[in-house]
């Protein structure tokens, strides 16, 4: 007996640990997967989805576990991807093109010091200078709209295509006034470029200005329109300019400004000089005005507008003593003093339209048929909307000696002029009317 408990006692004391292993297992599996042999208590996310409908219980507030079981948002979810427009670059870039020019300029080499009397004496040189730019091909037919100061006193103009192709081009007509001039090259077929709308443009919308600056090949730059209607910059006569911060670099003039969708909203035009500290202020010609212009250089090499043929500039006279303007003519200063703002005819050509009709130096304008008159750039403007021909009624005041008349004359207009900026190139001021 006593060796039988003493047997006993051995094997229990033998099979302790062993015994210790296995329950110390067993407890790890159902720690590990609760569900092979227990009944698992409602989870606080399962008990709130057993609530009754009436949902008048209040779940118990998650635990530290279950707020690191509940899974979490995927970046992926939330992520926008980054906008790309190589689409719109796609179907707009091939039909941008890079102009190559090239010019004779003469003149006269003058040694330093040498009298101005003599200069006439000195032999004239010429010497040929090249330029670049770029254009965009807006018809199959051939033609590619640049701007004018591109091409301008160019004896040889080249279109070089995205493509590699490249030819010769004819100049079928310019227009200073825009600074637009169309050209024809003879190659076929050629990519065009969608045309659109420069009144739906909005501040902020996505443009890409595409060309080739620094002639070192077709170059994109992207930004926003930072402005419409710019004008009284003094880069042409008729401004009305798409202002972006898209970077437009020395021979991007006469390249692409097009929207998200690669349709051809305006023709770049000038940057403003980075001389002054200015950064990301570049100009471009609006669709709506280009459209007009370029139709009429295809159709007839040049664009008719209206003339009076006179110089005119702004003006805020000084109401003479006596002179007894109609009160809603009359303006007054910063000091509240009586003035009559309007246009005043600076000089008269001899035979203009003007000069036909006894416009002269001492007449204020104020108002064209009926309608009061901004500025000498907005008269300049309305007329030149006309055709050649039609009539326009000018009112104002007249100065002389017995002091300040009304008037009023009908004018007939005449064409203006090509070079009718040069006409007051001297006179600092003065807008060509």
């Amino acid at each position: 007996m006593h060796r039988s408990i003493k047997r006993l006692d051995q094997a229990v004391r033998y099979a302790s640990p062993w015994i210790s292993v296995g329950l110390a297992l067993a407890l790890l599996v159902v720690w590990l997967r609760p569900g092979t042999t227990l009944t698992q208590a409602p989870s606080p996310v399962h008990a709130a989805q057993q609530l009754p409908a009436n949902g008048n219980q209040t779940s118990p507030p998650p635990t530290p576990a279950t707020v690191a079981a509940t899974p979490a948002l995927t970046p992926a979810t939330e992520r926008h991807e980054a906008a790309s427009y190589a689409a719109a670059v796609s179907v707009a870039a091939p039909a941008v093109v890079g102009i190559s020019t090239q010019s004779v300029v003469r003149g006269r080499e003058v040694p330093s010091g040498l009298p101005e009397e003599f200069i006439h004496l000195m032999p004239e040189t010429a010497q040929r200078v090249q330029g670049a730019g770029s254009g965009v091909i807006i018809d199959a037919r051939g033609y590619v709209v640049t701007n004018q100061h591109v091409i301008a006193n160019a004896n040889e103009v080249t279109v070089q295509l995205a493509d590699g192709r490249s030819a010769r081009a004819r100049i079928v007509g310019s227009d200073p006034d825009t600074d637009l001039a169309v050209l024809k090259i003879p190659l076929q077929p050629l990519p065009t470029i969608e045309l659109g709308r420069s009144d739906r443009l909005r501040v902020g919308d996505v443009v890409l200005a595409i060309g080739n600056p620094l002639a070192m090949g077709q170059t994109v730059t992207q930004g926003i329109v930072s402005a419409t209607g710019r004008g009284q910059l003094g880069l042409a006569m008729f401004e009305n300019y798409v202002q972006t911060d898209a970077a437009i670099n020395p021979g991007n003039s006469g390249g692409a400004l097009v929207d998200a969708s690669g349709r051809l909203v305006a023709i770049n035009t000038a940057v403003l000089s980075r001389q002054s500290g200015t950064e990301g202020i570049g100009f471009a010609i609006p669709m709506n005005l280009v459209r007009g212009v370029v139709a009429e250089l295809i159709d007839n090499g040049r664009v008719a507008r209206g003339w009076l043929g006179a110089g005119l500039h702004d003006v805020e006279a000084i109401i003479p003593s006596g002179g007894k303007p109609a009160a809603g003519d009359i303006t007054r200063n910063a000091a509240g003093a009586p003035r009559l703002r309007g246009v005043a005819v600076a000089g008269v050509w001899p035979g203009s339209p003007a000069a036909a009709a006894g416009l002269g130096m001492r007449d204020l304008v104020l108002r064209l048929d009926g309608h009061r008159v901004v500025d000498a750039r907005d008269l300049v403007s309305r007329l030149a909307q006309r055709r050649p021909g039609s009539k326009a009624r000018l009112e104002g005041y007249r100065y002389d000696i017995n002091g300040l008349k009304p008037f009023a004359v009908t004018v007939t207009l005449g064409e203006r002029p090509q070079d009718a900026q040069e006409l007051v190139g001297n006179y600092p001021g003065l807008v060509p009317g």
